[in-house]
């Protein structure tokens, strides 16, 4: 059943691609926990989850789809990113613990499909 919601998202993204991302491939991959999805094409990705501001060093704000079981973490650098098929379970956990990047680190960075939404604040 996730498979084929995480197929039925990836395909609404798949069908918003611009034939300019495609002929100069400067698309960012999907990213899942086994290696990187071989097509390569910018998706636009629009965030409509709520999320609150948490204190760590390393995460800016933290939001959750109940629905959709989508988390969406805000890094302190400007980047966003998007992680598909999360329990709620995670999320919680994610937003109670004292260290929040150690948990990310641990618990969803590779463990989970994710999406870029936007890319860090260059310096």
């Amino acid at each position: 059943m996730r498979a084929k919601i995480l197929a039925s998202i990836l395909s609404v993204y798949a069908s918003q691609l611009s034939a300019n991302s495609l002929e100069n491939n400067t698309a960012d991959p999907v990213r899942q926990s086994d290696g990187l999805v071989p097509w390569r094409v910018r998706t636009a990705v629009i965030s409509h989850i709520p999320r609150e501001k948490v204190v760590s060093n390393v995460i800016a704000s933290i939001g959750y789809s109940k629905r959709r079981h989508i988390l969406e973490i805000e890094f302190v650098n400007g980047a966003v990113y998007r992680y598909l098929e999360v329990a709620p379970s995670v999320y919680r956990e994610l937003t109670s613990v004292d260290s929040k990047a150690r948990y990310y680190d641990a618990h969803i960075k590779g463990n989970y499909p994710s999406l870029r939404v936007r890319p860090r604040v260059k310096q």
